[in-house]
């Protein structure tokens, strides 16, 4: 009887190992900040009906900031991509001061869109580019199996946040909102603040 080889270990199972930790660091960091990003705005949505214009510039700060960055970049393709993915919550920002108010109503309901879209996804999308900008190793530690892990839950938690604000009744008085320094959202359970979130 004859003993088999014992298995032969390559320097690379080390290296793989500690590609796929980065890869899951990597995607934990980026489930966590694109969902910190996006759960307020979708929640506003959700109990209020609109999105504060404070979500609006926070997106267009962010993306002024990582669009000089990526200017700053050496010149390739993919940074005229990143830059003009950069330039859609300025894009809105100008047509807010170029349209007038007694436009027509498609043309406002155009202009609400693109806040809207500017705003939801504006924020994802500017985490998303300036960590590929500050980490260029980034993308290439998740593969394409993550990146649809990543946007899964996002997406998940973009429709739960929206879903609580829809229901924010059901949870939430109207103290909670006064004592947050908000407005009252249409429908708050009157009451003062629920001690759980004081």
């Amino acid at each position: 009887m004859t003993e088999s080889a014992p298995p032969e270990t390559s320097a690379a199972d080390p290296a793989r190992a500690e590609r796929a930790r980065a890869s899951t660091r990597a995607t934990g960091v980026v489930i966590v900040g694109m969902s910190i990003a996006l759960w307020w705005p979708a929640f506003t949505l959700g109990a209020w009906g609109t999105l504060f214009f404070d979500q609006g510039l926070t997106v267009w700060a962010a993306s002024v900031g990582a669009l000089v960055v990526v200017l700053i970049q050496p010149r390739g393709r993919k940074r005229l991509w990143k830059a003009l993915a950069l330039l859609v919550p300025s894009l809105w920002v100008v047509l807010l001061f170029v349209v007038v108010d007694d436009t027509s109503d498609l043309l406002t309901g155009i202009l609400t869109l693109a806040g809207l879209i500017a705003a939801v996804l504006g924020l994802p999308v500017t985490i998303w580019v300036l960590a590929r900008v500050v980490w260029p190793e980034f993308g290439e530690d998740i593969p394409w199996s993550r990146r649809l892990i990543v946007l899964g839950a996002v997406l998940l938690i973009a429709v739960a946040s929206f879903f609580l604000g829809a229901n924010q009744s059901r949870f939430l008085t109207c103290g909670d909102f006064t004592i947050s320094g908000n407005s009252e959202p249409p429908g708050c359970t009157p009451g003062p603040p629920d001690i759980l979130f004081e």
